[in-house]
């Protein structure tokens, strides 16, 4: 005879308030939802920070009308209540006014990724957010790689996948394709590694 016990199941309401809670009592750490997972990312350290601000300066100098929102919660992934933040999600500006803690990702042209020195990075920002991405439609997804020293653009998402992946290292230009149509000289980012 097997015997088997009912586990709480939390409805989406509960999901976020749980969410939330723990969050904030979990110091040290950023907490996400990606393939029905519970994901934890290492608090970003001043280069990471420094990076984000580059990218910010080359996106509203090429494109004033959109704004690189930092660690904007986004739904991603229909299956299992996804949730991730990513460390930019670039969008027309006032894209997410009145959207909450958790947006809608529909205006999301790109969202950006700068790998942390943790443990899970390998399977957080370079296998599981590029699916997770992808299979919520969001048309490029750019991964600053501090371990490796590349740059790597992802687009054509199909729904499950992104078809198209260009990795250079630092040092070379990379484009970011349609639709943000911006080109980056990626030299300065060697100076923002360990």
């Amino acid at each position: 005879m097997t015997v088997t016990t009912d586990r709480p199941h939390l409805d989406t309401d509960d999901f976020d308030e749980a969410f939330r809670i723990l969050a904030r009592t979990t110091e040290g750490v950023r907490l996400e939802l990606i393939d029905g997972k519970l994901r934890s990312k290492a608090v970003p350290d001043g280069d990471h920070g420094r990076i984000i601000e580059w990218l910010t300066r080359i996106c509203m100098q090429a494109r004033p009308e959109l704004w690189l929102y930092a660690d904007q919660g986004l739904k991603v992934q229909e299956y299992r209540k996804g949730r991730a933040r990513p460390d930019g999600s670039l969008a027309s500006s006032g894209a997410f006014v009145g959207q909450g803690e958790w947006a809608d990702p529909d205006q999301v042209l790109m969202v950006l990724e700068v790998t942390s020195y943790d443990s899970d990075t390998d399977g957080r920002d370079r296998v599981e957010k590029p699916r997770a991405y992808a299979q919520t439609g969001i048309p490029v997804y750019l991964l600053i790689d501090r371990d490796s020293c590349e740059v790597t653009v992802y687009s054509q998402p199909d729904g499950v996948r992104y078809e198209n992946a260009h990795t250079v290292p630092f040092g070379k230009d990379i484009t970011l394709p349609a639709p943000v149509d911006i080109t980056l000289a990626t030299g300065q980012l060697k100076d923002w590694v360990r």
